[in-house]
Parts: structure tokens; C-alpha cells; sequence
């Protein structure tokens, strides 16, 4: 059996992508997560280089340096904690969160994550917030106050200040400007 660690899945049809990729390659898949996918044969060089082409052709990119292997991991699961903050009325700390997913101390995780990125862990996690808030505002169904308190921002101006931080823009400016390119993919940002 082989764990295979891949960078920029962030979504379920990544997940479904990355093991048609593995079966079209003719792998029997044990299990496929957000970054990383297990597979019943271990591959050799040659097919490892096959399964990396098919990959990039996809838009994934295969891991092989375990540093870089523990910040996709992370990114993964910052994703699924922007879910959870959607999700759950009192989630956790995030460095609680992350400690107990990934089995190492938080300190250690930020460390890691910031020397490969050259950002914080928490400037990632406000990256990807904001992305869910223009999604959100784009469906128009929910208020600016239902979004906040759906992603555990303590206030609306404090939303809107970080939203106006990061974008360059009022939420009402991207409301009125809203089109395709408004909006970043999860596996963009960086």
C-alpha cells in the first residue's frame, strides 16, 4: 500500500478527479482524501512519473518532500475548518483544531507552514474566509450579518474591514462589481 500526498485538492470533485486519475492508471484506490490518496500497490518510478503528468494535467501537482507534504496538509485542513466555522455554533481553536488533526503542536505547525509559504497560517485561513465570503455574497441569500455570524467573525465591521484589508474593496463595491473574476479558486491561493 502507498500513500500518495497531493497538492491542490480542495474540494469533492477534486477528490473524484484524483481517483479516476489513480484508477485510469490502473491502481486499485483504497481511500482518496483532501491531500492524499491511498493506493493497494506500491508504484514504481516510472508509473510515480505517469501518475504526476496525469495529475498536473488535472491541475494537482504529486507531493515528495515530506515539508511540503505537512503545509498541503494544512491547507487541507483549513478548508475543512472554514466548513466547520460554518457548521458548528462553538468551534474550536484553531491551533486546537489543527494540533489534534495533525498530531503535532501548533507552534511546530505554524512554524513549518510560515518558512514554506512565507505567510502565516492565520493570513491563509483570513484568505480563504474572504473567498467563502464573496461566495456567499454572490448567491445573494444571505445578509452581511448571517455571513459574519456564519464564519464566527465577532462583528460585521470587523468583516468588513478585513474584507476591505484584503480585497482592496468594499463589500458593497464587490457586491455591485460582482462577475467571474471576482472570485479566487481555494488552490490559488498562495
Amino acid at each position: 500500500m502507498a500513500k500518495l500526498k497531493i497538492k491542490n485538492m480542495v474540494c469533492d470533485r477534486c477528490i473524484m478527479s484524483v481517483q479516476e486519475v489513480l484508477e485510469n492508471q490502473g491502481f486499485s484506490v483504497g481511500k482518496v482524501v483532501l491531500g492524499e490518496a491511498e493506493i493497494n500497490e506500491t508504484p514504481d518510478k516510472e508509473e510515480l512519473s505517469k501518475i504526476s503528468e496525469e495529475l498536473r494535467g488535472k491541475g494537482f501537482e504529486l507531493i515528495r518532500e515530506n515539508k511540503e507534504a505537512l503545509v498541503e496538509q494544512i491547507k487541507a485542513q483549513l478548508i475543512d475548518y472554514v466548513k466547520l466555522l460554518e457548521s458548528e455554533d462553538a468551534p474550536p481553536k484553531l491551533s486546537d483544531y489543527l494540533s489534534t488533526k495533525l498530531h503535532h503542536n501548533y507552534s511546530y505547525l505554524s512554524n513549518r507552514f510560515s518558512s514554506h509559504e512565507n505567510w502565516t497560517i492565520e493570513n491563509y485561513l483570513i484568505q480563504l474566509k474572504i473567498e467563502r465570503v464573496k461566495e456567499l455574497l454572490t448567491y445573494e441569500e444571505l445578509t452581511l450579518s448571517e455571513i459574519a455570524w456564519k464564519l464566527n467573525y465577532s462583528s460585521v465591521q470587523y468583516l468588513s474591514n478585513q474584507f476591505k484589508k484584503v480585497t482592496g474593496e468594499t463589500v458593497s463595491s464587490f457586491r455591485k462589481n460582482m462577475n467571474a473574476d471576482s472570485r479566487k479558486s481555494l488552490d490559488t491561493i498562495s
